[in-house]
């Protein structure tokens, strides 16, 4: 099927590219989230009517994304979980926990943006993880988990 992009999509293209997809990812995924058309000529022309509308909408959503890059990026975030005697957690570290301990830095994230390259963190220790605000800001933070402290 062939859309049109209406913002920056990972390894298909740019805003305003016309590219082709399978079926299943414009109709179920693409077209739903509001990222691309269907390319047709009504589709095209109405694009290209409000391109810089598009153009302008997708400088903010970058230009709040390197806000948060800047607020996040060398930070360490604490996250306390019970632990047993030989650091092992008693459960793990998710991508939740992280966004909602993201917001202690004043930041607002999607737990769906954090990247944990080797899945949920299980022990105590220093983690280097990437979230990812958007395809072109991608803040690195460490991760500091620690045993909870049970007095």
């Amino acid at each position: 099927m062939q859309i049109i992009l209406l913002e920056k999509v990972g390894s298909l293209g740019v805003l305003g590219d016309v590219v082709n997809v399978k079926n299943g990812y414009a109709r179920n995924y693409l077209i739903p989230q509001g990222k691309a058309k269907r390319a047709n000529k009504e589709n095209l022309a109405e694009f290209e009517a409000r391109r810089a509308e598009f153009e302008a909408r997708q400088a903010e959503i970058l230009k709040a994304a390197n806000d948060s890059k800047e607020k996040l990026d060398g930070q360490t975030i604490t996250i306390a979980q019970k632990a047993g005697m030989d650091g092992r957690l008693f459960g793990s570290v998710t991508t939740s926990d992280i966004a909602h301990a993201a917001q202690g830095l004043g930041v607002e994230i999607a737990r769906s943006t954090v990247r944990l390259p080797d899945g949920p963190l299980k022990a105590v220790g220093e983690y280097d993880i990437e979230i990812a605000l958007h395809h072109d800001a991608v803040a690195n933070v460490k991760i500091a988990v620690v045993p909870l402290d049970d007095k």
